[in-house]
């Protein structure tokens, strides 16, 4: 749709609104049922999600893992420089290859190419060094890491959960497991996939027993999450790439529902924007399991080819995300729906409630 402006989704949201812990049991969240095509609305408890489901039809989530991703490095010395060291805030925003990866470094004016960074545990031992190879803008860095013997396990052992930055606290131990769906496995994501973060085990055990059906993609939540949409009209905005893998398994469910006219479920905005890609892709042909890499941008006028039903949170105002909940529902029925939100107190974003769009 031409004409839109990146203001023309913005909504006001008091800031006590925006949840800075999650529910004190997992899936005890409020939900925002909304009908796409009326715009009425219910308030309900996701406790009720599976009474909205019907036998035959798929569900779709994202089994991605939240890596620890935030790391304290300490500079060394520059060389034919008189700079002073000392300790700046990296965030891992996705692999680049190789030992080399994509970062923000915060403050990062003062970290130039060819710095090294030492990453060290509590005990002072050093667990990782990266060289600065390249510089980019608004504090983005490449870097080179040393090789060491397992990546991951070290960031495990040094690394802290890359909480959203409106979550104004420091990560504490129950966000290694609340920041993580129950069904995540593959590692490498910066973000989680929220809407899955209110799934239980025995929510997706009571769903499989009520006949519906329940599959996997994976897409890695990236540097896109963090990055606030620089531009003022809507057909400007360019997404960063992301990682997804559309296993065989899933391919093939998703062929059968839409065949037989079963409606696929999408558990957040990560698995709408890996099946609409890979749909896009197709054209009218079958989905094929693969591998890539998206940078698909969803907004109203957008043809949806497989999703029909989402579950997501409620999204940060002039984000992508709001747009593309806005091209499957329309904007201001939307915004509508948020606005009672807000009325209502609903609690926002990554650790807040949800919607279910039907």
């Amino acid at each position: 749709m031409s004409g839109l402006r990146v203001a023309d989704f913005d909504f006001d949201l008091p800031p006590e609104l925006i949840a800075q812990q999650p529910t004190q049991e997992r899936g005890q969240s409020r939900m925002l049922l909304m009908n796409r095509s009326t715009g009425v609305l219910a308030d309900m408890q996701f406790a009720q999600f599976p009474s909205l489901l019907h036998p035959g039809d798929l569900l779709v989530i994202n089994d991605s893992r939240v890596i620890p991703a935030r790391l304290y490095a300490r500079r060394t010395l520059v060389r034919d420089r008189q700079e002073p060291t000392g300790q700046v805030e990296v965030l891992l925003t996705e692999p680049a290859g190789g030992d080399t990866w994509r970062a923000l470094v915060r403050p990062g004016k003062k970290v130039g190419v060819g710095e090294r960074l030492v990453f060290s545990s509590a005990s002072g031992a050093v667990e990782l060094e990266a060289e600065v190879l390249k510089r980019g803008a608004f504090g983005e860095r490449l870097l080179r890491f040393a090789p060491v013997r397992d990546f991951f396990a070290a960031l495990e052992r040094i690394g802290h959960m890359p909480l959203p930055p409106y979550i104004r606290r420091d990560d504490a131990a129950m966000d290694r497991e609340r920041y993580q769906t129950v069904f995540s496995q593959e590692k490498g994501s910066v973000a989680a996939p929220t809407a899955g973060l209110h799934f239980t085990p025995q929510m997706l055990d009571a769903l499989a027993a009520a006949g519906v059906e329940v599959a996997r993609i994976t897409l890695h939540v990236g540097m896109g999450t963090f990055a606030p949409l620089r531009v003022e009209r809507v057909e400007e905005v360019q997404l960063h790439r992301e990682r997804y893998t559309l296993p065989p398994a899933t391919a093939e469910a998703v062929n059968r529902a839409r065949h037989e006219g079963r409606r696929v479920v999408a558990v957040g905005t990560t698995v709408v924007r890996t099946l609409e890609h890979c749909a896009l892709a197709e054209g009218a042909e079958a989905l094929k399991a693969h591998s890539g890499e998206t940078e698909i941008f969803i907004s109203p006028g957008f043809p949806f080819r497989v999703v029909g039903a989402l579950l997501t949170n409620f999204h940060l105002p002039q984000s992508s995300l709001l747009m593309l909940v806005s091209a499957f529902a329309g904007r201001e029925r939307v915004l509508a729906a948020y606005r009672h939100a807000v009325e209502s107190g609903y609690r926002f974003f990554s650790y807040g409630d949800c919607m279910f769009l039907a």
